[in-house]
C-alpha cells in the first residue's frame, strides 16, 4: 500500500499526509513509543480459534480499530470521505469524519447507514456547536468528537518548505480563533445540552484526562495530531498509561499516533487502550486504491493482528493485559515510514 501510494502522490501530498510539525521530533516519538515495547508469548494454549472482534461505546468492531478523522482526505482520492465511510462500514468498523475534509457531512451521511462518528474544528460561539450537533445527528451520526489540540495551526516545515498548503488553509480559515477560545466551560455546557455521546480527540496528560472524565465526556482520544502540532510531545504510547490510570474506567479510551502493524494494534490494547484510530495507514490505502483500498488496508492488519494473537496464546482481546508486554530497546531508527523494514526507504521517500 505504501508503495502505491507513493506513486499516486505528488511530492507536496505525499509530505502533506506523511510529515509533521517543525523537527518532526513528536511524529518520530510516536513510532518509537511502539517500538520500545517487546512482546511476551505465552504457548500451549490451543488458538485454532481466535477472535478480533470488540465492543467500542455501544458498537461492535470487527477488530479495535477505528478510522482517524483527517482533513483534507480529498487531496489523496476524489471520493474523499465518503470512500472512507463507505470503507468502515464495508470492513465493519466506525470512521471519524473530520469537518473540514470533503465530500460534506450530508452526502457521507447519505453514503452508509453504518455507525458514524462527526469531528468538529470549532469556527463558531456555543449555538454555532449547537447548530452543528444537530446536523451532525440529522445526517446519522451517532457520535460527536471536538478537537481539542489545534489552538493554533502548527509550523509544518515540509509543506513550508514546498511552498505548499491545502486549498482550505491557502483560503484562511474564517472563525479560527473559536477554536482558540476553546475551554472547559465549552466542554461542561456541551455535556449539559446534548444526549449525544462526546470525544474529546488531544488528550495527550493524565491531569485532562481527569478533568474531561469529571465533565462527563464518554471518550477519551490520546493524539498529538500525528506529530503534526505540538512539536517535542511524547510519542502517544508513552503518555497511555497515565491516562489509563486516571481514567480509571470511565469513557472509552483511543489512541492514535505512529498505528501501523498488527503488533501496534496489540500493544495499545495490552496498555489499555479501548482502540486505536488510523490517521497516515488510512492515508496509504486511500491514495493506493480509494474506497478498496482501505478495506484492503484493514484486511492486510487484521490479518498480521490475528496471526500475533495467535503467536501470543491469545483466543480474544479481553485475555490480553500489561504482561504481555515489557520495555524493550528499539532496533530501527524511527520514521513515518520505518514499520517496513523490507521496503528500501529510497523507494518511499526523495531528496530534499
Amino acid at each position: 500500500m505504501a508503495l502505491a501510494a507513493r506513486r499516486n502522490l505528488d511530492d507536496h501530498v505525499w509530505d502533506y499526509l506523511m510529515g509533521g510539525a517543525e523537527s518532526e521530533t513528536t511524529l518520530r516519538r510516536n513510532r518509537m513509543a511502539f517500538d520500545s515495547l517487546a512482546l511476551r508469548p505465552r504457548v500451549l494454549q490451543d488458538v485454532r480459534e481466535v477472535i478480533g472482534a470488540t465492543g467500542f461505546m455501544g458498537h461492535r468492531l470487527r477488530m479495535p480499530v477505528l478510522l482517524a478523522p483527517i482533513g483534507s482526505l480529498q487531496v489523496l482520492h476524489p471520493d474523499g470521505a465518503v470512500a472512507a465511510a463507505k470503507a468502515a462500514a464495508a470492513f465493519g468498523t466506525i470512521s471519524i469524519m473530520s469537518s473540514v475534509t470533503r465530500p460534506g457531512r450530508d452526502e457521507v451521511g447519505r453514503s452508509t447507514d453504518a455507525p458514524k462518528i462527526f469531528q468538529l474544528y470549532v469556527r463558531g460561539d456555543d449555538a454555532w456547536i449547537d447548530d452543528e450537533v444537530k446536523a451532525a445527528e440529522d445526517a446519522g451520526f451517532s457520535i460527536f468528537c471536538l478537537t481539542v489540540d489545534t489552538a493554533v495551526y502548527s509550523r509544518r516545515e515540509r509543506d513550508l518548505i514546498g511552498r505548499w498548503l491545502p486549498a482550505a488553509r491557502r483560503r484562511g480559515v474564517e472563525g479560527a480563533s473559536h477554536q482558540a477560545a476553546l475551554s472547559w466551560n465549552n466542554v461542561r455546557r456541551f455535556k449539559d445540552k446534548h444526549a449525544i455521546p462526546l470525544i474529546l480527540k488531544g488528550i495527550a496528560t493524565a491531569e485532562d484526562a481527569a478533568i474531561a472524565v469529571d465533565c462527563g465526556v464518554e471518550g477519551i482520544y490520546i493524539s498529538n495530531h500525528g506529530g503534526r502540532q505540538l512539536d517535542h510531545g511524547r510519542g502517544s504510547m508513552d503518555v497511555l498509561p497515565e491516562i489509563v490510570q486516571a481514567v480509571a474506567g470511565r469513557a472509552a479510551i483511543i489512541l492514535d499516533g505512529g498505528v501501523m502493524r498488527g503488533t501496534d494494534v496489540i500493544k495499545a490494547r495490552a496498555l489499555g487502550a479501548d482502540a486505536v484510530a488510523l490517521g497516515k495507514l488510512q492515508g496509504l490505502g486511500l491514495a493506493a486504491g480509494g474506497e478498496a483500498g482501505i478495506v484492503r488496508t484493514l484486511e492486510l492488519l487484521e490479518r498480521e493482528m490475528l496471526t500475533s494473537m495467535a503467536l501470543l496464546g491469545l483466543h480474544a482481546f479481553d485475555e490480553l493485559d500489561e504482561t504481555f508486554v515489557e520495555p524493550a530497546e528499539p532496533v530501527v531508527q524511527p520514521h513515518a515510514t520505518s514499520p517496513y523494514g523490507m521496503i528500501e526507504l529510497k523507494e518511499l521517500e526523495y531528496d530534499r
